[in-house]
């Protein structure tokens, strides 16, 4: 278990100053999002012609709880890709990879007003334009 999902376990009251989201809510996002991510990853799977059989590539160091807290993480705090890799154990590529993956997902379910905060400030601006 990773070390940030493993203290959010433990202090479930310090969820609020992590990720502006209380413990339940934070579960209940998670379990959305997760459920999100695999209906849209099935209506691809259904139109892909595959070549070779599923499942191979290597396996992801986060989990996708994990995945889904960098991201929350990262949009409550801003802080750099580099500091987020370190918390959670992956490369900075990494972090960056999973924010991007994730971001959209995360913006069908998240209240307007948080994404609304991330808009502002001058390094996500280029983000929201390749969307």
């Amino acid at each position: 278990m990773n070390s940030m999902s493993g203290y959010i376990d433990k202090h479930p009251g310090e969820v609020q100053r992590l990720v502006g989201l209380n413990y339940d809510q934070l579960k209940q996002l998670i379990r959305q999002a997760i459920t999100l991510r695999t209906q849209s990853e099935s209506e691809a799977e259904l139109k892909k012609t595959r070549i070779i059989k599923k499942g191979g590539g290597r396996k992801t160091k986060l989990s996708f709880e994990e995945q889904i807290l960098l991201t929350l993480i990262y949009l409550r705090q801003l802080t750099t890709f580099q500091l987020l890799g370190i918390q959670f154990g992956v490369s900075e590529t990494t972090a960056n990879d999973t924010f991007n993956y994730w971001f959209p997902i995360l913006g069908k379910l998240l209240p307007p007003s948080l994404l609304e905060q991330v808009k502002k400030t001058p390094m996500i601006t280029k983000l929201f334009k390749s969307f």
